[in-house]
């Protein structure tokens, strides 16, 4: 690794966003500078460099030039965040922190919010990644002003609002391998001298990475934004969008393992295809099968392998206001919105069949009174209010062995003050406090059953089960603020962060978990040297995480009494995290810009001890110590429980080193044209990706590279680029897990090479 790191230093010729990332157009001040990136990401408008918070702003043209339309490939581009596919779900995890979402009771520990509304389901982060002015990503626990599942941080997408007094179209087209085609266009229509009307839409449609058609993307998107300004001082904007998704959905492929010989991961063969499913049977044949499994489990139907007709037919729904007032002594802004979600898609992600409908709606509602920045004293106060209601059907299948169906009926209703203060003790040194008062309560109505041989396979649903939960809790931050120079910040802070408990599909009394909480010490510096020409922000930090909830698959109790392998959330952990980040940007003329950031992330579980559940007794592998095991329906079938101790190992999906370098270099043409060259690079060190730690569930070290070059016209009116990713082709691991009962590893792949070309205009 450290022969990586010392490479990845010495690469002059690469180019990879960081920190306020965007390209030289972006970036660059007049004068050849860095140019000023405003955020607001502290919920008021401010410079990056004096937000006393690690956040990274990537623009809407870096997205674009990046060719992200889905969130799947964020991380990418954002240094700590990782993205993890889950069937029809995202997972996001930031420097270690975050869930696996794996089922309708799932929630994440990183919120996500667009257009300045909280996103509540796992399913629901999609189909947002265009005609965007920026996307936030703010690391470590938003307890105070973000609050709502936001330990880890949280991830603000921000579309560009209409254009008062401005008529523009701007439209790209691209094609790439894979038969990869996308189509943007937006339309910016003044109504008047008060009025603004904007219409964007996207549509995306891709062949698959993988074999028999998986990890395809196909979707169609629509946006329109109304601006209402009556005078200065008031105004207020409408925003309605829609987004279908189709295609086959995120698939997977085997894992090589010490049991049998699988396809080359080169070839990138889904589960389901001819190469796999004959490993598969051939390695199952030599496996010992219950009696009623006559015949051995795949050729008795008592096992099936996964299958070809996987399916997303998602439908997304939004819409809000957001209302700003100048009151004079402050601005007041009261975002009302309602979000729904239909979900429904078959996966093979795990290697076995999962069916969900989930049907959720949201209603929202946020005020917020923001005072001037020049006054001693600033503030945001504020109130939040949250309510989400879900109807949903989660049925797996393994087989005739083993089936679980339950149906939740899940409400959520959160209610939260809060408020942040800055006063300015001198003019360059400044105090910074604020606090979160949050109650939420939750309700479910659950029925729920396990079937399989030798009993009903798909027997009927169980009595509904009820449950009510509330929590309350209050979270806080302190803070200091030092302007050492005109373009030097000096802060320090501690945080908290909380995400309330919940239930999980299993029959009372052992069917709810409770809060997780995190509390993260940070110190950190914001430069700018040489006239704005170079940056060196710097972080270190400690986060303590208690109560952490640990969601995996395990055995859960159905409503017929028997225990059937399910997804439970447990709070199995506790964890310590320390690092450190350094970016680093250099305009070393007017046409150069170099990029560096490098993290360095130790973290470790102080506590885990989770329980493998078997469904036939056989042991399952894992790379934790196995304490003990015991029957799980002593007299119904020879099902174990597995207690496994992990305490010692890192946490999840956090790289202990992770590296982004790069370059880019701007030709002047005549007729004031320009010709833009940039590579970029990410290297990481080995991470694992869930948390039964096999050894064959690890991605190793690797380095992913892509390039670009533009040609753009006068006034940027146009633009052709063409465009590779992942030089390399390198095989990086998204996510991986077990396939039960027969015990091999799967895993999701991140996209492969991709090349293409995109053209562009802006008039």
């Amino acid at each position: 690794m450290r022969r990586v790191l010392l490479g990845a230093a010495m690469l002059s010729g690469i180019w990879v966003p960081q920190g306020a990332l965007a390209q030289s157009n972006d970036e660059k001040a007049a004068d050849g500078g860095l140019a000023e990136i405003i955020v607001t990401a502290q919920r008021r408008e401010e410079s990056l460099q004096k937000a006393a918070i690690a956040v990274t702003a990537v623009t809407g043209n870096d997205l674009v030039r990046s060719g992200i339309t889905e969130t799947s490939n964020l991380g990418k581009l954002v240094p700590a965040l990782v993205v993890q596919p889950t069937g029809g779900t995202t997972s996001f995890f930031l420097r270690g922190v975050g869930t696996n979402s794996q089922n309708s009771f799932s929630e994440n520990a990183i919120a996500f919010n667009f257009n300045g509304v909280y996103v509540g389901r796992p399913t629901a982060p999609a189909g947002v990644f265009y005609d965007l002015e920026r996307v936030e990503v703010v690391k470590g626990p938003q307890g105070t002003l973000y609050g709502r599942n936001a330990t880890g941080g949280a991830i603000n997408v921000l579309p560009k609002k209409p254009v008062l007094g401005h008529f523009s179209v701007e439209g790209l087209a691209e094609y790439g391998n894979y038969d990869s085609k996308k189509g943007f266009l937006a339309l910016n229509l003044p109504i008047g001298d008060a009025a603004a009307l904007r219409i964007a839409g996207q549509v995306v449609d891709r062949d698959g990475y993988i074999s028999d058609g998986y990890d395809d993307d196909k979707g169609e998107a629509v946006r329109a934004s109304f601006l209402l300004k009556p005078s200065d001082l008031w105004s207020i904007t409408f925003v309605g969008d829609y987004y279908h998704q189709g295609g086959k959905g995120t698939g997977s492929v085997l894992l090589p393992n010490g049991n049998f010989a699988v396809p080359s991961l080169n070839d990138r063969i889904s589960v389901s295809d001819a190469p796999a499913v004959a490993a598969i049977n051939g390695y199952a044949s030599k496996l010992f099968a219950p009696p009623f499994c006559a015949g051995g489990f795949i050729a008795s139907g008592c096992i099936e392998n996964a299958g070809k007709d996987g399916y997303l037919d998602n439908n997304f729904y939004g819409l809000s206001a957001q209302i700003e007032g100048d009151m004079g002594f402050a601005t007041l802004t009261v975002i009302p919105a309602w979000r729904k979600s239909e979900a429904d898609f078959r996966t093979y992600l795990p290697g076995f069949r999962g069916e969900i409908l989930d049907n959720a709606e949201q209603m929202s509602l946020e005020a917020r009174l923001t005072s001037a920045n020049d006054q001693r004293l600033r503030y945001v106060l504020g109130a939040f209010f949250f309510n989400e209601q879900q109807d949903t059907l989660n049925y797996f299948r393994q087989g005739r062995l083993s089936t679980t169906r339950f149906t939740p009926l899940l409400k959520t209703q959160s209610l939260a003050a809060f408020g942040q203060l800055t006063f300015d003790l001198t003019d360059g040194l400044r105090l910074v406090g604020g606090g979160r008062y949050t109650r939420e309560d939750k309700s479910q109505l659950t029925a729920s059953v396990s079937g399989g041989l030798p009993g009903p396979v798909d027997p009927p649903l169980g009595a509904p089960i009820t449950g009510d939960l509330t929590f309350t809790k209050f979270t806080w931050k302190a803070g200091v603020e030092y302007d050492a120079g005109s373009a030097s910040l000096l802060y320090a802070n501690v945080a908290t962060g909380f995400k309330s408990g919940g239930f999980f599909v299993a029959s009372p009394p052992n069917n709810s978990f409770a809060p997780e909480t995190l509390t993260a010490y940070t110190v950190g510096a914001k430069n700018r040297f040489f006239g704005n020409k170079l940056q060196l922000n710097v972080e270190a930090f400690y986060w303590d995480y208690k109560d952490q909830q640990v969601t995996f698959v395990g055995g859960v109790r159905t409503g017929n009494g028997v225990f059937a392998q399910g997804s439970l959330t447990t709070n199995a952990g506790k964890s310590r995290i320390y690092g450190a980040e350094m970016d680093a940007r250099f305009a070393a003329t007017r046409d150069d810009l170099f990029n560096l950031n490098v993290q360095y992330l130790n973290g470790k579980y102080n506590s885990l001890q989770t329980s493998n559940f078997s469904p036939t007794g056989a042991p399952v592998s894992t790379g934790c110590t196995v304490t003990g095991t015991r029957l799980a329906n002593p007299g119904i079938n020879g099902a174990r429980f597995y207690d496994i101790d992990c305490s010692g190992k890192p946490t999840v999906n956090s790289p202990k080193w992770a590296v982004n370098v790069g370059y880019q270099h701007s030709f002047r043409l005549g007729g004031d044209m320009a010709l833009t060259a940039g590579v970029r690079s990410n290297i990481e060190s080995s991470r694992f990706t869930n948390a039964n730690y096999r050894p064959e569930e690890k991605q190793g070290s690797f380095m992913m590279s892509d390039a670009f070059l533009t040609l753009e016209g006068p006034q940027d009116e146009w633009s052709v680029t063409a465009f590779i990713n992942n030089i390399e082709d390198k095989e990086v691991l998204a996510r991986a897990g077990t396939r039960p009962i027969l015990d091999f590893p799967v895993g999701t792949l991140r996209p492969p090479r991709t090349y293409g070309i995109r053209v562009g205009f802006n008039l």
